[in-house]
């Protein structure tokens, strides 16, 4: 998905009743922390990060397979976390390994996310964070071209023959330079590579199973996971899942419908409140004027930056979190009214990260040759304009995001069929809403999954929002994390459970406005997102 990523929702009574189903401890559990029949193998030490340091957290490196057809062969580092568990060891519930997403947004850090679980239920876990193969810090790390995302790059929107070649060519020169440079790494990167990596990570630590949380793309890797190693998992949860029927290709094109709906919703949130903003009284007036600025910005980029394309990516993060509404905004009205170019340049260099191509890298590393995609530039361009035609906001910085996929020079694998039979009771959770992972893809997942329960927050626009203050979802994942107590399973395809999302952001001059009664609860970015990286999926 192009550009960066974060999430809400409408006032729904919750419709849960707690039933713990057979599957939600399935496979044995660990009695005390020392009491496994594997060796632990990481030689744990200090963490380089000070975040991780001052939370207690230890780091090392495991050692795995470049060539899982080969396992005896050359070796490469994953670089993992650990914050050990608090409870005595009688208590313990083993490991919990988490990913962020992308794929290859860096999870070193996210061994910290167990203190966001309510009511300490995440203290009987060692957490785990990890880099997957080729992200962060992990040896080796993938770049291909770190000036990539440097502006003012040509219009996504290819309108004429010119700004195509240029963007095929660039799109070319993208994926030789991954082949340059990448090394044998390349060859290796699927999601099956990954989700065997995770095993070699429990195997490491000494444990028969582990517990695992995803985000985003990370529910694909869960997926793929539970799929191969269903006797490994003990407990897991999903959050914005992935449809594993659309990997990738038709997963980016229903994503450009999904995000013109959000950034439609946040022009209307806009125009409802003119009177701070002064952008526009209705949605089409608000998105007439940023389509304008938008144009304006072709022949004069903001401090020589911000062009047509880095606005898109900027403002990309609407449709991904309400929790960036505000600050966003803010920036918006900042340009229009004041000028305000350095905010902009901010957002742009939060936004795409120029210098600095790790996460583009890997996520074409993996996307490439998890699937074959369609090798016929016709067919893209017909699939995209069509697209184009009712969802403009992003669907061409979506296609040329993933453009590097037509001239991959690793091969391509085929993508696992994922089967959940065998595996116990995992808990999903999606806003419906969600156009990063459109909620389509829990309901497949959840009809995969026989023994899986989903929580679904109706109208929600937020991607990947759990713990992160929504008392309904997070006090459900910590009953399922303390006991594994799922919502019970209801008939039919849809949601098991209801939650109301959370409150649409209210501005503070708004909010000050109206009476103490009914004014909403502001919401800013959420201390997890602090230890959230940016997603592209």
């Amino acid at each position: 998905m192009a550009g960066t990523v974060t999430v809400t929702l409408i006032a729904m009574a919750p419709a849960a009743w707690a039933g713990a189903t057979s599957a939600g401890t399935a496979g044995p559990r660990p009695s005390a922390a020392g009491s496994h029949q594997l060796t632990p193998q990481i030689a744990w030490g200090t963490c380089a990060s000070a975040s991780l340091r001052d939370a207690g957290a230890q780091c090392g490196y495991v050692a795995v397979p470049l060539d899982y057809g080969h396992p005896n062969g050359t070796t490469i580092k994953l670089a993992v976390s650990r914050i050990p568990h608090k409870t005595p060891d009688a208590q313990y519930q083993g490991l919990m390994l988490v990913n962020p997403g992308g794929p290859g947004a860096s999870g070193l850090g996210l061994s910290r996310l167990g203190q966001f679980v309510p009511g300490q239920a995440g203290d009987a876990y060692d957490w785990i964070g990890f880099d997957p193969r080729g992200v962060g810090s992990s040896i080796p790390s993938l770049s291909c071209d770190p000036d990539y995302f440097s502006p003012d790059r040509p219009d996504y929107a290819p309108t004429n023959q010119t700004l195509e070649k240029t963007w095929l060519a660039r799109s070319k020169s993208y994926a030789t330079a991954c082949g340059r440079n990448a090394g044998a790494l390349l060859a290796h990167m699927t999601t099956v590579d990954w989700a065997k990596d995770m095993d070699n990570i429990r195997a490491a630590l000494g444990q028969q199973q582990i517990n695992y949380y995803g985000f985003s793309y990370g529910t694909y890797l869960g997926q793929v996971y539970a799929t191969l190693f269903p006797q490994r998992v003990r407990r897991m949860v999903l959050d914005s899942n992935v449809d594993p029927r659309d990997v990738w290709y038709q997963a980016n094109l229903n994503q450009d419908v999904a995000f013109q709906k959000n950034i439609e919703i946040w022009f209307g949130w806009l125009a409802r409140y003119d009177s701070v903003y002064h952008l526009g009284s209705t949605e089409a007036a608000v998105e007439k004027l940023w389509y304008s600025e938008k144009n304006q910005l072709r022949a004069h980029p903001a401090a020589g930056t911000v062009g047509p394309d880095e606005w898109t990516d900027i403002f990309l993060l609407a449709g991904y979190y309400q929790s960036t509404w505000l600050d966003l905004a803010d920036a918006f009205a900042g340009w229009v009214h004041d000028a305000d170019s350095a905010t902009l340049v901010d957002w742009y260099n939060d936004a795409d990260g120029p210098g600095d191509d790790n996460t583009f890298a890997v996520y074409n590393a993996v996307q490439c040759t998890d699937v074959q995609w369609p090798r016929s530039w016709n067919q893209w361009r017909r699939d995209n304009w069509a697209t184009y035609r009712v969802a403009p906001f992003e669907t061409w910085g979506n296609a040329w995001f993933n453009a590097p996929c037509l001239y991959w020079p690793a091969k391509a694998d085929k993508p696992v069929k994922v089967d959940g039979r065998k595996v116990g009771g995992i808990l999903l959770i999606d806003e419906t809403l969600d156009a990063a992972t459109p909620y389509e893809g829990s309901l497949e997942v959840r009809r995969l999954f026989p023994h899986a329960s989903l929580i679904a927050e109706p109208g929600g626009t937020s991607h990947a929002n759990t713990l992160a203050g929504n008392a309904c979802v997070d006090d459900q994942i910590a009953a399922y994390l303390a006991s594994g107590t799922l919502p019970g399973r209801r008939h039919g395809d849809g949601p098991d459970t209801l939650c109301a999302p959370l409150p649409e952001p209210v501005p503070a001059a708004a909010a000050a406005r109206a009476a103490p009664s009914t004014a909403a609860p502001q919401i800013g970015p959420s201390a997890l997102h602090q230890v959230l990286p940016a997603v592209r999926r």
